[in-house]
Order: C-alpha cells, then sequence, then structure tokens
C-alpha cells in the first residue's frame, strides 16, 4: 500500500475552507457529501450548482448575478457562463478598504514596501481617473512592461475598473519579444519602470522603451514607473511621463466599477511563443475571478488574513493567479529579482520575515536548491508556511522527497498544473488530502479532466492525453484577431471533437491523482513506444554531477532515436564513464527504449522567460530547422550550442 508523504490532522482537516464549502452545500443544498470525493463527483455532475454555489459562498460582488448559470453547456467552444451577469473584477479584488497589509513588496535591491488596502484603493482610483482622462475606454488596450512590484498591481486594477483589457510581460524581454506581444493588440498606453534589479545588476530600460514605442503606433503615451532611480531621461520617448506625474492632477475618490458582463475581456495572455508568433489569448473577467477564487479559497486553503506569495514575474499567469488572491482578502507578498542571488536563500528569508503561509515556486527553483545542497529546515524557521506550491514543470519524486526532508515536514505540498491557456489548473493541491510521492494531490474542483488513450478512451493507471470533457468558466473566449475562431479551435479541440485536449501526457492514479510525463508534443516516440520526457529528467537529474539536462527525439535512419543533452556542474567534461552511468541510471529504473542513443555534453540549457526548457526549439535546431521566436526564450544564445552537434551526425 502506497504511504502518504504527508497528512492532514482531523484538526487540519476541520479548519480547512474545503470542509466549510462541502459543510455549506450540504446544510443549503441537502446535499450528503462526505468527503472530497463526494464532493469532487458532484461538482462534475452538478456544475450549474457548483458555480452558482461558489459565486454566493465566496461572496462575489456584482450588479446582478442573474438566473441562469450556463447556456449552451454541450458545446465546447460555445458554452456561455453566466449570461446575465454583470460585475467589475478590479472591485472584488478591492473589497477591502482598511489599514491591513494588501501587498508587501521585496525588491532585490533590498528595499521593502508595504501597501494598505485602503491606500492601494487611492491608487488605483488616481490611475484610473488618469486614464480615464487620457481616452482610455472600456474595451481598449492597456500594456505593463514592469517588474513584479505594485505599481503593475495598481495599474491593472486601475485598466480593469474602466472595463479595458490588460496585458503584461516583464522587462527582461527583448524589444522584439515585447513588439511580437503587444504590437499584436495594439496597446494605446504602456506603463514601463525606467530599469530593474537582477542578479545582482542594475538593468536599464529606457533605450527599449524608446525602441518599442517607435515599432508600436498604436502607443498614445508611455507612463515611466520610477524604480532604479529617482530622476530619469524621457527625451527619447514621445509622450512619456513618470508616474507621478500621470496622476498629480486627482485626489483618491471612489471608484466608479464599470458594471459589465461575464465574459468581458480581462486579459489578454500569451502562449510561450517558441514555434511562431505567440498566441494571444483572451480570457474574461468573471471566469478568471470565480475559478481563482475555487482556486485561492478551497484548493490553496487562503483565508483571510493570511499571507500569499509566488516566486513570479509579470509575464507569467502566476502573477495574474496571484494578484487575484486580493478577492480572498489575503495579504499579497510580491517578490523581483533573482531567487538565487546572492546565496538561494532570499525566498525563505522573506518567509520568515513577513510570515509567509503559502509559498509558490517552480520545479526548478526546488531542483536547483537542492543541488546547490540548501536545507532550509536546519537555516530557516518556516513556522508559519502551511501549504508549498509548485508549478512550471513536473516536480519529480525525490523533489518531494527534498521537500519533506530539507524544507519543512508539516505542510502540504501541492504540485499544480494548468496553464496561459485557462488562466488557472486543471490539477491542484487539496488541504484535506494526502500528498502522496511525486502526484498532483487532484483535480480541480467542477473539472472534468480525463486521461484518453489514442483511441479516445478513459483510462486510469495507463498514460495519456489530459482532456476535460465538459466545459469551465475559465476557458479562454477566444484569441485576438481570429474573427471565425479557428486558431482557437484548432489549437485545443482538433484533437477529440467538443473535448478540450490540453497536450499534456498524464497518468490518472488509484489515489486519483496525477502523474505528468511531460508535453505531448515533446513526447519521444523511439520504435513507436511513447516515453514522456519527464520520465528520463527523473533519472538522470538524480547523479550528483548533472545539474539539468534537455531530452528529444532525433529522427535517424527511418526512425527516432533519443538524445540526452546534460549540463554537467562545474569543471566536470562529460567521459564514456559518465555517459556509462547515465544510461545505467536510466537502464535500471525505465526500459531499455528510455537509454539515449547519444548523450552530450553542454554548457547551457535555453529556458522560456518563466524558467521551461524548451525541447522542441532545440529539436527544431538539431534537425537544422529555424526557430521562429528566439525572443521568447531567457537566454537564446543558448540555442547555438546544440546546433551541429558533430556527435549526431552518425
Amino acid at each position: 500500500m502506497l504511504q502518504p508523504l504527508w497528512q492532514p490532522t482531523p484538526e487540519q482537516i476541520e479548519s480547512a475552507n474545503m470542509t466549510r464549502f462541502r459543510v455549506y452545500l450540504n446544510d443549503k443544498l441537502g446535499t450528503q457529501l462526505a468527503d472530497y470525493n463526494d464532493l469532487y463527483q458532484w461538482s462534475i455532475d452538478q456544475p450549474e450548482a457548483f458555480w452558482r454555489a461558489l459565486w454566493d459562498e465566496s461572496g462575489v460582488i456584482a450588479e446582478t448575478r442573474g438566473s441562469v448559470v450556463l447556456t449552451e453547456g454541450d458545446k465546447m467552444p460555445g458554452a456561455h457562463w453566466f449570461p446575465e451577469a454583470r460585475l467589475n473584477f478590479a472591485e472584488n479584488l478591492l473589497r477591502r478598504r482598511d489599514d491591513g497589509d494588501a501587498l508587501i513588496f521585496w525588491g532585490e535591491d533590498k528595499v521593502r514596501r508595504c501597501v494598505s488596502y485602503k491606500a492601494l484603493y487611492d491608487q488605483v482610483s488616481q490611475v484610473a481617473q488618469a486614464l480615464k482622462a487620457a481616452g482610455i475606454r472600456e474595451g481598449d488596450r492597456v500594456a505593463g512592461y514592469l517588474p513584479n512590484m505594485p505599481e503593475a498591481a495598481m495599474a491593472m486594477l486601475a485598466v480593469s475598473s474602466l472595463g479595458a483589457i490588460w496585458s503584461s510581460c516583464s522587462p527582461d524581454f527583448g524589444v522584439n519579444g515585447v513588439v511580437d506581444r503587444f504590437g499584436q493588440i495594439e496597446p494605446k498606453i504602456l506603463f514601463a519602470a525606467d530599469g530593474y534589479f537582477y542578479n545582482g545588476k542594475t538593468h536599464d530600460s529606457l533605450e527599449k522603451i524608446a525602441e518599442i514605442q517607435q515599432r508600436i503606433p498604436s502607443l498614445e503615451k508611455v507612463v515611466i514607473v520610477p524604480y532604479t532611480r529617482e530622476t530619469f531621461p524621457l527625451d527619447a520617448i514621445k509622450n512619456a511621463l513618470p508616474l507621478p506625474q500621470f496622476v498629480a492632477d486627482y485626489q483618491p475618490e471612489a471608484i466608479t466599477f464599470k458594471q459589465l458582463p461575464f465574459d468581458h475581456p480581462l486579459y489578454i495572455m500569451f502562449s510561450s511563443g517558441t514555434t511562431g508568433v505567440p498566441k494571444c489569448i483572451v480570457h474574461g473577467a468573471g471566469g478568471t475571478l470565480l475559478q481563482h477564487l475555487k482556486e485561492h479559497r478551497l484548493h490553496t486553503d487562503v483565508k483571510p488574513g493570511d499571507r500569499t506569495f509566488f516566486f513570479t514575474t509579470c509575464g507569467w499567469m502566476m502573477w495574474n493567479w496571484l494578484i487575484s488572491g486580493l478577492a480572498a482578502e489575503t495579504t499579497i507578498l510580491l517578490y523581483d529579482g533573482s531567487p538565487f542571488y546572492p546565496d538561494g536563500n532570499v525566498l525563505f528569508d522573506y518567509a520568515d520575515a513577513e510570515k509567509m503561509t503559502q509559498f509558490g515556486t517552480s520545479a526548478k527553483f526546488i531542483d536547483a536548491i537542492n543541488k546547490a545542497g540548501l536545507s532550509p529546515k536546519t537555516s530557516h524557521n518556516l513556522s508559519t508556511v502551511r501549504t508549498l506550491c509548485s508549478t512550471g514543470s513536473p516536480l519529480v519524486p525525490e523533489a518531494f522527497d527534498f521537500v519533506y526532508e530539507q524544507i519543512k515536514q508539516d505542510m502540504c505540498l501541492s504540485s499544480i498544473s494548468g496553464g496561459t491557456d485557462i488562466i488557472s489548473c486543471f490539477a491542484l493541491g487539496n488541504p484535506v488530502l494526502p500528498v502522496y510521492r511525486g502526484e498532483l494531490q487532484c483535480r480541480g474542483l467542477a473539472m472534468q479532466v480525463e486521461v484518453w488513450n489514442d483511441e479516445g478512451q478513459p483510462v486510469r493507471g495507463e498514460k495519456g492525453e489530459l482532456v476535460c470533457t465538459r466545459p469551465f468558466p475559465s476557458m479562454p473566449i477566444g484569441f485576438w484577431n481570429d474573427p471565425d475562431g479557428e486558431k482557437y479551435h484548432s489549437a485545443y479541440f482538433d484533437r477529440f471533437p467538443n473535448v478540450w485536449c490540453h497536450g499534456d501526457y498524464v497518468e490518472l492514479t488509484a489515489q486519483d491523482g496525477i502523474v505528468i510525463y511531460g508535453r505531448s508534443d515533446a513526447v519521444l516516440n523511439p520504435g513507436g513506444v511513447r516515453i514522456g520526457t519527464a520520465e528520463i529528467y527523473r533519472q538522470v537529474e538524480q547523479l550528483e554531477s548533472v545539474v539539468e539536462s534537455l531530452v528529444i527525439g532525433q529522427e535517424w535512419e527511418g526512425d527516432v532515436r533519443v538524445v540526452l543533452f546534460v549540463r554537467l556542474r562545474d569543471g566536470l567534461t562529460l567521459d564514456d564513464t559518465l555517459i556509462d552511468q547515465i544510461k545505467k541510471q536510466i537502464r535500471a529504473n525505465t526500459t531499455p527504449r528510455h537509454v539515449p542513443a547519444r548523450v552530450v555534453q553542454v554548457s547551457d540549457i535555453p529556458r522560456t522567460k518563466s524558467g521551461k526548457i524548451v525541447e522542441l526549439a532545440v529539436r527544431e535546431v538539431v534537425h537544422n530547422r529555424p526557430v521562429k521566436n528566439k525572443e521568447a526564450l531567457a537566454n537564446p544564445e543558448a540555442l547555438e550550442l546544440f546546433s551541429n552537434r558533430p556527435e549526431l551526425q552518425s
């Protein structure tokens, strides 16, 4: 019998929001839901009743909810949630107006800032007035090229209060990457910081902002947020002014929140864009709000007064997810800078200093501190942390061991997975369920997630495609510049008609958890056998000598052969002995099919801005095919390391 790594106590189960919600349903609707399995089954059997109850129990602020929950509920795409509702996203995030902490910000420059709920409301009021005076109206686009700082949240909330559409990316994007994104959606105003701090260095942004402004003709105004200095020259940027000057004429006043349809556009998010121009994914206000309320309050157990953190940038959907925590009345902890500067401890310092309750990071960060030999449980207190969330890539079973052995024993380790496509999760943590090694705890409430084989049959205990067979509120309302919906349909619904096919290669376990083996389009197929890339990473990265790895399938002599690239610890060189050790490790713990035909040393692994390695881009380089959008990468120069490798010519 599989033993859990962590199990909630009866007291933890009783006090969890998930339990309170289940009891609420039993009392209000007369259901007899005994546990999470009952609650999940009811939520997918009765999705309309579930979302209506979640709306009521979580206190959604709206002019009207309407009596209709769902129309065209048998269509994907095509379903419409709460078609009669009128609400405003920002109003729900600004529900508190007191002196409690709304935002706490740490920058790598050692600055700490705290913004109360009242101050946040007042500053959003001023920015909203200035935007309105600048001509911003419902449906206009406003963009942010900003560090993860309070002004990013303020600008987004001001934009959404007016019914305009927000889109953002982080300041480490190059000019082409920004233009590839914002150029498609034609924003009227750009918020940008003068610079940012990363890895002990100050990076200037003004030159890039000037070029961006020249290349996006729709921009009428650029608002510069002071961050790295008090004064800066703006001569090269047309129609630019500092944020203090932009809002100087406006005093805080009651915000008039525009009441809008449930599916009114809120955000435009971008796909990673490593295989072409990024897709512009449009998300609606109501669906984003409801889904995030569910995930924060129920799956992550966020309570009023908690202090919630996720290490993210404004270019990753986890930023949008994090800021939504305001609707659950938590304090949002923001960090901008390198999580490894100066010594890999800063996020744990932050957790102790600010009494963090939910700690969010990436699987790669957990792996990196493990490789660095850190032991946060001995160097830090971490007594307030109840939940550790991990996402971005699969968290391997050995990383689960490391978390409980070297970070903290008594907390819920929530490996979560979803994506920009749904601005939320298909599989999440759960404060009332045990944590099993290598597994995401559960499927999200009201998400009818299944695993299908190639014939479109649901399977358990076998690898297959992650699909969702019923509509959910946070499905995109469409793609930008896709009037007939063709791009949207082909992205998710071509494989299985009327079923969302997400593109993850996964397994549904006996415990009703999920194991993710990698992206479907990166699955290896030697001799017709499908192998998830995470199966190989798990074995290779247990070796002390290997820092990280990347695996692809190389087309070879009418078949596909497995090629493994490894980045080794400083000073090590790949030799026959180490290659043999790597192959033995893989063969002993998987199958002979998993063993790479070639193992090649590289000095760096290319990754996106949010830290995901890019197997598809490397596969294109190895096959001498062009990579269409290198600007999407944090380190595009690393791709050259994979070009014309002599080891792959024979």
